[in-house]
């Protein structure tokens, strides 16, 4: 029997139990949960792909 799982249900969860045993921070879970869809290439991907790109040109040319 196969099983599968989407990568940004996985990625979900395992921000969720990093969260909740205060491994990681709000910003960091941020960053996990975002590259999580990039990485599952969902409907979300092009739209964080491009806030991600524009956040990192904003801080590159301050």
């Amino acid at each position: 029997m196969n099983v599968t799982l989407s990568i940004a249900a996985v990625t979900g969860v395992i921000t969720i139990v990093l969260v909740w045993t205060k491994r990681v921070g709000p910003g960091t879970a941020l960053v996990v949960w975002l590259s999580g869809l990039t990485a599952a290439s969902t409907g979300l991907a092009g739209p964080v792909n491009d806030m991600l790109g524009a956040i990192v040109t904003a801080v590159s040319h301050h």
